[in-house]
C-alpha cells in the first residue's frame, strides 16, 4: 500500500510542479499602475532655508505607465500644506531696513508628469526574464504648482528625485521617494524678493519645495497575449 502511494506521488508531483510553472509563465503582463500615497512636504524659500523645518503632511494620487521594465511615465496630483515663520530669526530686509516678522500658511497643489528610470529591470520575473522585485530609480519631470490661501500664486516646477520600488505581491507595488521641486515662482509663500536680490533665469531666486512620500500602487491593464509581441 505504501509503495503504491509513493508511486502515485512520484507520478503526480512532477506534473503538479510543471503545471504551476506553466501557470506562472502564463500570468499576464501589466502596462499600468494606479494608487495613492502620503508623506511629508517641506518648503524652502524666503521664510526658510532648512530641509527639515516646518514639514507638513501631504497626500498624492498617481497613475504610472510602464514603457518597459526599466522606464515608466508617472502622472501624479499632490497636495499639502506649506508653512514658514520669520519671528525670532533676527533676519533683516536690506531694502526696507526692517526686521523680518510674520509667517504664512498655504495649501500647495502640484500636478506633474515624470519620467522614471529603474536601475534594475522591475517586475515579478515571470513576465520578463531577469526582472527583479526591487529596484532603485531616479526621476525627472515637469509640473504645475498652485499655492492658495491669501493671494494665490502659480508657476511651473521641475522635480528631481530618487526612490526605490518593491513588489510586495504579484500586482502590488510599494514605493518610497524623495524629490526636490524647483519652482519658477517666487511667490509661493506670498512674498516676492524681500531681500532685493536681482537675478535672471526661470529657477533663480525662486521658491522650492520637497516631498518625502510612500505610495502603494496596483497593476492594471494586462497586455493582450494574442497581439504582436514587443521586446521588453
Amino acid at each position: 500500500m505504501k509503495k503504491t502511494i509513493l508511486r502515485i506521488i512520484a507520478v503526480l508531483l512532477p506534473a503538479l510542479v510543471c503545471s504551476v510553472s506553466v501557470a506562472a509563465q502564463d500570468e499576464p503582463e501589466y502596462r499600468m499602475e494606479i494608487g495613492a500615497g502620503g508623506g511629508l512636504l517641506g518648503y524652502v524659500g524666503d521664510y526658510n532655508s532648512s530641509l527639515t523645518a516646518d514639514l507638513q503632511p501631504m497626500g498624492e494620487v498617481l497613475a504610472r505607465y510602464r514603457l518597459n521594465p526599466r522606464m515608466a511615465l508617472r502622472l501624479a496630483v499632490m497636495s499639502g500644506k506649506i508653512k514658514g515663520d520669520m519671528d525670532g530669526t533676527g533676519t533683516w530686509y536690506p531694502e526696507s531696513g526692517t526686521l523680518a516678522t510674520g509667517g504664512f500658511d498655504r495649501t500647495l497643489t502640484d500636478i506633474g508628469l515624470s519620467y522614471e528610470y529603474n536601475f534594475l529591470p522591475y517586475g515579478t520575473g515571470r513576465e520578463y526574464r531577469g526582472a527583479k522585485p526591487f529596484t532603485p530609480y531616479i526621476t525627472l519631470g515637469l509640473g504645475v504648482t498652485v499655492a492658495s490661501g491669501g493671494k494665490s500664486a502659480a508657476g511651473m516646477n521641475l522635480p528631481l528625485g530618487v526612490g526605490v520600488k518593491y513588489k510586495i505581491a504579484n500586482r502590488l507595488n510599494l514605493g518610497v521617494e524623495w524629490a526636490m521641486h524647483f519652482s519658477t515662482s517666487d511667490e509661493l509663500d506670498g512674498m516676492k524678493d524681500p531681500y532685493g536680490i536681482k537675478s535672471s533665469g526661470a529657477f533663480k531666486n525662486t521658491d522650492c519645495y520637497h516631498a518625502l512620500k510612500v505610495s502603494l500602487t496596483y497593476d492594471i491593464a494586462p497586455k493582450c497575449k494574442t497581439c504582436n509581441k514587443d521586446d521588453w
